[in-house]
């Protein structure tokens, strides 16, 4: 295996071994945080924010409820297509992690014995903050940072060259935005059916919408209805 010296002038080698430098320097209990961020913060993180935001789209509800749901379905899915799309590519590819050809790499975590490029973790992440930022930007904006985030750590981690993670993220965003258009057109007539359906509209309005306008008819008929009662006791 090569090791520091060897790297040479590759600037991909270089940067792993400087990320990597700082678990090195890192205390044991940062680097055990690492990884659990690493391996499962990220991506727990990014699952919790979009149904964070479904939560609150349910709970809003109103005529583009089902646009909207649409939109955060196809984050997940942009990310499952994503991970099935990098199978083939890491079977051409056939990169080994970089503790395998390198040698002096602080790796935090065992059992990485697949191929690394193209890195699954980050094109998972970022196919997920893609998507949610195509459903809604504030809170699309907070998930891209924690998946560049999540890139990093992967370095951080020893078990991914840099180029392993850009590969991840251009990947899992290039799914998520250029599929969009056809899985919306896809999931919003699905998501409009489920809507209608009286066992599967909480699923994208807290109140259906059937009920919703019966409700608002009612609160304006009380509100016509009094109106004449109050002129004839002013009479």
């Amino acid at each position: 295996m090569a090791g520091l010296a060897d790297s040479g002038s590759n600037p991909d080698v270089d940067l792993l071994y400087d990320i990597n430098g700082l678990a090195k320097a890192a205390p044991t209990w940062l680097d055990h945080v690492m990884e659990f961020v690493g391996e499962y913060g990220v991506l727990f993180g990014l699952v919790a924010m979009v149904l964070w935001c479904w939560w609150g789209v349910r709970k809003r509800g109103g005529p583009d409820a089902a646009s909207s749901v649409a939109a955060l379905v196809w984050a997940p899915l942009a990310a499952g297509v994503a991970v099935l799309v990098n199978v083939p590519i890491r079977g051409f590819v056939e990169r080994p992690r970089p503790f395998k050809d390198h040698e002096g790499l602080e790796v935090l975590v065992d059992g990485k014995d697949d191929f690394s490029f193209v890195s699954d973790h980050a094109t998972l992440c970022m196919a997920l903050a893609v998507g949610l930022f195509l459903a809604n930007r504030r809170f699309g904006l907070v998930a891209l940072v924690l998946g560049l985030i999540g890139g990093f750590i992967r370095v951080y981690m020893g078990v991914h060259y840099p180029t392993d993670v850009v590969g991840g993220l251009a990947l899992g965003t290039a799914v998520a935005l250029l599929l969009s258009p056809l899985a919306m057109a896809l999931l919003t007539p699905l998501m409009r059916a489920v809507e209608r359906s009286p066992k599967g509209s909480w699923l994208i309005a807290a109140r259906p919408q059937g009920q919703r306008r019966r409700v608002a008819e009612r609160s304006r008929g009380r509100a016509a209805g009094s109106e004449p009662e109050e002129r004839d006791l002013a009479a």
